[in-house]
């Protein structure tokens, strides 16, 4: 009691919440960068690094988190080793399946926490969505026969590598031992560097600049307006709607930059989770381009998971409806992924049927519309519409609807 009382009294600082925090960390990185440069990684040194960040991400009001933190790494670390050994001699699936539910059960449990009793459960800590995606998809890589070589303690550091552990992105253990085993050389690096920069300045603009007018100045009045007309609806719900899309962007895409920048500084080319998402002509180009490590994730280990198990069992006839379900089922999880809310769940049920429907026009199109015309004004109605179905299931996943429509009313 004594130390969680001593961690709880010490300053916490949240990961790239002020610019301050990224000047520290990138003097801290200095002598590592050196190393790199010189073609050494300096093991210790950032293992000593990351422990002290991590130290302060998790102290202070976030001690309980610390806590769990480190138990839930032992638990996952001695899961996934246990069935790497394990793998290289046998391939039951009902130990495949026992492994992958294990490595989800935290997560679960933090999931519906909230829901079921009414609070958060004391298994929660910042990151553990992006963790437990980590562990479990090593395990069925793993099944897969793709993980030729496994150490628990480059696993340790995969899961705690600092840069992306609060908001990812979402590696592979795979590429992310790979980038470790080998120092790249001098060229590279630089080359790595000169990116991170980039992506460093970028993440600020985004971040402390952009955003901060969209998220801290904008919205809240335009939330403010919206609500002078609970439980409905009124011009200014629209309002929020594209200004909260704008702040989701422009924080999420921010941080993430930050994350990768980092990361490039530590010699490690974490995946990118943004591609100018906004541009897509449809919501399947969309999903290729708005976190990407997520939405690559489910493709990878749910929908074509589920795919390849339906077409093997032959569970349905026809291909097309396969691949319908196949979407809603993988959109509606991730929707569950986000919070046992119906906010969230239909926005993922929204989506899935929307990749449906994309799917289904453009088989459409192909067969019956060969002729229709490919230009600047056609792509130009596909990004309008496409943007605008975005910002609406967006104005939806915030949760400002369940506010004004419910919690708006008790107040009249």
């Amino acid at each position: 009691m004594a130390i969680m009382h001593w961690l709880s009294s010490l300053p916490n600082f949240s990961a790239y919440g002020t610019p301050g925090y990224l000047l520290v960390l990138l003097i801290a990185l200095i002598p590592l960068g050196i190393g790199l440069y010189c073609g050494k990684r300096f093991d210790w040194y950032e293992v000593i690094i990351s422990a002290l960040f991590l130290f302060v991400m998790f102290d202070g009001a976030n001690a309980p988190q610390m806590i769990s933190l480190i138990g839930y790494v032992i638990y996952q670390t001695i899961i996934v080793t246990w069935y790497y050994h394990y793998r290289q001699q046998h391939n039951q699936s009902w130990v495949f399946y026992l492994v992958t539910l294990l490595t989800l059960i935290p997560l679960v449990i933090v999931k519906v926490s909230p829901a079921m009793v009414g609070h958060d459960s004391l298994l929660g800590f910042m990151g553990i969505s992006y963790m437990t995606f980590r562990a479990t998809g090593t395990a069925i890589e793993t099944r897969d026969g793709m993980v030729k070589d496994f150490s628990w303690w480059t696993f340790v550091r995969f899961m705690l590598f600092m840069p992306t552990i609060t908001s990812g992105p979402i590696d592979r253990y795979r590429r992310f031992a790979k980038d470790y085993k080998k120092v790249p050389d001098r060229e590279k690096y630089m080359g790595l560097v000169q990116k991170g920069i980039k992506y460093l300045f970028l993440g600020l603009l985004y971040n402390f600049i952009i955003d901060h007018f969209f998220g801290a100045v904008w919205l809240p009045a335009a939330e403010a307006q919206a609500m002078q007309y609970a439980p409905h609806m009124s011009w200014w719900v629209v309002a929020v709607m594209y200004l909260y899309g704008m702040h989701l962007f422009f924080n999420f895409a921010g941080y993430s930059l930050f994350a990768v920048a980092f990361s490039y500084f530590m010699g490690v080319e974490a995946p990118m989770n943004f591609n100018k998402p906004f541009k897509s002509k449809n919501i399947k180009e969309f999903w290729n381009r708005w976190h990407m490590s997520l939405s690559f994730w489910f493709r990878d280990y749910i929908f074509m998971r589920f795919v390849f198990m339906a077409t093997k069992k032959k569970w349905f006839k026809n291909r097309n409806v396969l691949s319908a379900i196949a979407y809603i089922l993988d959109m509606t999880i991730m929707g569950f992924w986000h919070g046992v809310t119906w906010y969230y769940i239909l926005y993922g049920f929204l989506h899935g049927i929307a990749l449906a429907v994309c799917e289904w026009w453009g088989r459409f199109k192909r067969k019956h519309l060969k002729k229709m015309p490919h230009n600047k004004i056609t792509n130009a109605i596909a990004i309008f519409v496409t943007f605008n179905f975005v910002m609406l299931t967006f104005l939806l996943f915030s949760g400002f609807l369940n506010t004004l429509w419910f919690k708006g009313a008790r107040l009249l």
